[in-house]
């Protein structure tokens, strides 16, 4: 069951529909963003009463700097577009909503943010453990506040790049580009949401569309035919009757 708070209560959001003024009252307004601050500040907090010093919680963060889109694109690139996920009943529902149902439809903001059941336990067991071993409680409590604000900063990000938007900060301009050919050239490449050294370490890394060939399950990741005969748990749950003019016009690219 989805969570709706405030302003999101009831109502959706397509971000081919708003402008950046529209976005920053819908992303401040989000249950999961809102979540991810005030755990952010109770981190940063709990980091002030338990540190010694600065050096634990500092030496965490800067170890989980590099290891965070290590992370993201490690679980991007074999868990949301591997098939094992959508292979099981007990897991279809959770591909659906964590990747299917954007790549069906991008512009969606409901389904464009993270689930905060999947993302907030994956944040918390993969940085704690390392900010723990490095600087005790207060490192584990910097490292996951570090963390959620990176977490937060992806997000927006992410919307900027689904946004009718042409930034004009070089940085957001490569990103959305890099973003956008993942999403309507081939997304067996570009994994990376602002950060694509892990790409170019992995070799999935293209920033010129015409150099990578063209995936014709760009917007399906390989869920058709007879793999939803086979494997019918998502499509019983999905629009994939094509009802939905923004999924027609998805799949039809």
């Amino acid at each position: 069951m989805s969570v709706k708070i405030g302003p999101w209560s009831g109502k959706k959001y397509f971000l081919d529909k708003m402008n950046l003024s529209d976005l920053v009252v819908a992303y401040f307004t989000h249950y999961a963003i809102m979540s991810y601050l005030v755990l952010a500040a109770i981190m940063i907090g709990l980091t002030v009463m338990w540190a010694d010093n600065v050096w634990g919680p500092l030496l965490a963060v800067a170890v989980v700097i590099p290891v965070y889109p290590l992370v993201w694109y490690l679980l991007h690139r074999f868990v949301l577009h591997g098939s094992f996920l959508y292979k099981s009943p007990l897991t279809a529902a959770l591909w659906k909503r964590i990747h299917f149902d954007h790549h069906q439809d991008p512009n969606d903001l409901g389904v464009l943010f993270g689930a905060l059941t999947t993302t907030l336990p994956t944040v918390v067991l993969v940085i704690m453990p390392i900010g723990w071993l490095i600087g005790g409680p207060a490192g584990a409590t910097a490292g996951v506040a570090w963390g959620l604000l990176t977490t937060c900063y992806y997000e927006f990000c992410h919307c900027i790049q689904h946004l009718p938007f042409s930034p004009k900060n070089s940085f957001l301009k490569r990103i959305k580009k890099l973003h956008l050919a993942h999403h309507f050239h081939s997304e067996k490449g570009n994994y990376g949401i602002t950060n694509y050294l892990w790409d170019k370490v992995f070799g999935t890394y293209y920033s010129q569309p015409k150099a990578f060939p063209r995936s014709d399950t760009v917007h399906n990741l390989g869920y058709v035919n007879e793999v939803t005969t086979r494997y019918p748990w998502v499509a019983e749950i999905s629009d994939l009757d094509i009802s939905n003019p923004r999924v027609r016009r998805a799949n039809a690219g």
